[in-house]
């Protein structure tokens, strides 16, 4: 029997990079996905069809994750079109704009702060409405970062809202075990997507980072796919309140050589 065999998963941002590998790899084991997607609508389309080419069923809708209401919209859809969600993958995110903190807008931060923690908040209370309606039993996966540990300057923001999600996972994790509800967080290093393509297919770029990187590689979205898996399934019902860091190494080489 497949691993998911039944279920239903929202996934948001599963228009391009590790949410759309995610879409893919849950329809493989028999989960009904919800694709989301904020502007990228032909990518949402895209993970569609590679679902439907899995056998299974799914909706696209627009999704604004700052947004109270559209949150909402989202899990009004689902519940109309596909039934009670089973497994939350909040996976949309945004990085910093790269500025020094004295030179961070406050809309610039607020942005972040909203999109990368205020957004995963508002579509995992939903999830626990419907999850305590059913009498619990459920899935949360928060994808944060190897920035909810390792400072990045310039990116304040970021690492702010990233180590927020991994305190967030945490409690929510200790506030839900007595319905059963899992709650993980998976922290990607250097990953090939396409927020991130200008550094991982530039050369000079990779010959910068590289070296950082114990396997000298970026991260592929399948690799990420695979751990969600594993903590979306019956076979990670004793975790929860974890961290799950695939990084290529890249997390314990920082400060070698100090």
């Amino acid at each position: 029997m497949s691993k998911l065999e039944g279920r239903i998963a929202i996934i948001t941002g599963s228009d391009s990079g590790m949410g759309q590998s995610m879409a893919e790899e849950f329809a493989r084991e028999g989960a009904d996905i919800a694709i989301s997607f904020h502007t990228d609508e032909a990518g949402a389309k895209r993970c569609q069809a590679l679902v439907a080419a899995a056998g299974r069923r799914s909706i696209v809708q627009q999704l604004d994750v700052r947004v109270e209401a559209s949150v909402a919209t989202l899990f009004e859809a689902v519940d109309r079109e596909l039934g009670t969600p089973d497994i939350l993958v909040n996976n949309a995110g945004i990085g910093a704009s790269g500025s020094k903190v004295a030179e961070t807008t406050t809309e610039e931060f607020d942005n972040v702060l909203k999109t990368d923690l205020y957004g995963p908040f508002f579509c995992c209370r939903e999830f626990i409405r419907r999850r305590q309606k059913m009498g619990g039993r459920g899935k949360i996966i928060n994808i944060t970062s190897v920035h909810e540990t390792i400072p990045s300057p310039q990116n304040a923001a970021y690492g702010a809202a990233k180590r927020g999600l991994l305190m967030l996972t945490r409690a929510l994790a200790l506030e839900l075990a007595p319905l059963k509800i899992n709650v993980n967080a998976i922290a990607p290093g250097l990953i090939r997507t396409p927020m991130t393509v200008q550094r991982t297919d530039d050369p000079e770029k990779r010959r910068d980072e590289m070296p950082n990187i114990p396997w000298h590689r970026p991260g592929e979205p399948w690799e990420i796919a695979r751990l969600a898996l594993y903590l979306a399934s019956e076979d990670a019902d004793y975790g929860t309140g974890q961290s799950f860091t695939i990084d290529g190494g890249l997390e314990m080489n920082w400060g070698q050589g100090a």
